[in-house]
């Protein structure tokens, strides 16, 4: 039997033995649980793999243009060619398109006659002005142009290489195998007068001078279309005479050659 005395020995020993391991376990220090408590809420608000996930942006998809090399790669879808009587003068043909007829005749089909009807033959109106079609953008030179084509001029036109106005139709019906004189004039002569109605492909078109001889002559194309040599400074270009209120007004009269 334990006695009071041993008992209150044991009861205090006890006592101090707990208070010593209590002294001798170390508290942490204010730093560390200053780095603790932050990481803690850090690790709070981080969102979980689910969240990133949901949140993350979406890729977008991008539409590239064609580089050159893939544009150059695809073959160009065949055009229908629109003719605009007020538009700058075509790139000139090579020499060969005068002389060759097959390459003459496709190219007043394509520059020239109305869609829906091959021509298979070409009149002579229509190898004269496929002739003159062939200067396009030629500079006008006063006094200029021979059967052979376009020469050096006189007067003003002494400096330049290039067609007047008959100098252009000549060189145009010389194709044709039609000889005409270098003058407005005389060329009003030559040949028959052809009611404007009737006009045709080639037929030349005759301005100004009141009643006496025109001051100037085109060839006829299509519709209200002509082809001439206009001025000093200008070049031989297409212009839509029927659109011209002062064509209109100095308009003198057709003439077929030959």
């Amino acid at each position: 039997m334990i006695t009071l005395p041993t008992f209150l020995r044991l009861t205090l020993g006890g006592i101090l033995f707990g208070g010593l391991i209590t002294v001798l376990t170390p508290l942490p220090t204010s730093a560390q649980a200053a780095a603790t408590r932050p990481q803690r809420r850090a690790l709070a608000t981080l969102p979980t793999f689910t969240q990133t996930t949901a949140t993350r942006p979406q890729p977008k998809t991008l539409t590239t243009l064609p580089t050159s090399a893939h544009a150059m790669a695809t073959p160009p879808q065949p055009r229908t060619l629109t003719i605009n009587p007020e538009a700058e003068p075509l790139q000139r043909t090579s020499a060969a398109s005068t002389t060759n007829p097959t390459t003459r005749l496709d190219r007043f089909d394509s520059l020239l006659h109305t869609p829906g009807r091959r021509i298979t033959t070409l009149t002579r109106g229509q190898i004269a002005a496929s002739a003159a079609l062939d200067q396009l953008g030629v500079s006008f030179s006063w006094g200029g142009g021979s059967a052979k084509g376009p020469t050096i001029g006189i007067g003003r036109g002494a400096g330049t290489r290039g067609f007047d106005c008959s100098g252009l139709t000549l060189y145009a019906w010389s194709k044709a195998g039609i000889t005409l004189a270098h003058y407005t004039g005389a060329q009003f002569r030559q040949g028959r007068r052809i009611p404007f109605r009737a006009r045709r492909t080639g037929d030349l078109l005759f301005f100004g001078g009141g009643t006496g001889d025109p001051t100037h002559v085109a060839l006829f194309l299509r519709d209200g279309l002509m082809i001439h040599a206009p001025r000093t400074g200008d070049v031989v270009r297409k212009t839509n005479f029927l659109a011209s209120p002062y064509f209109r007004s100095v308009y003198r009269g057709v003439v077929r050659p030959g």
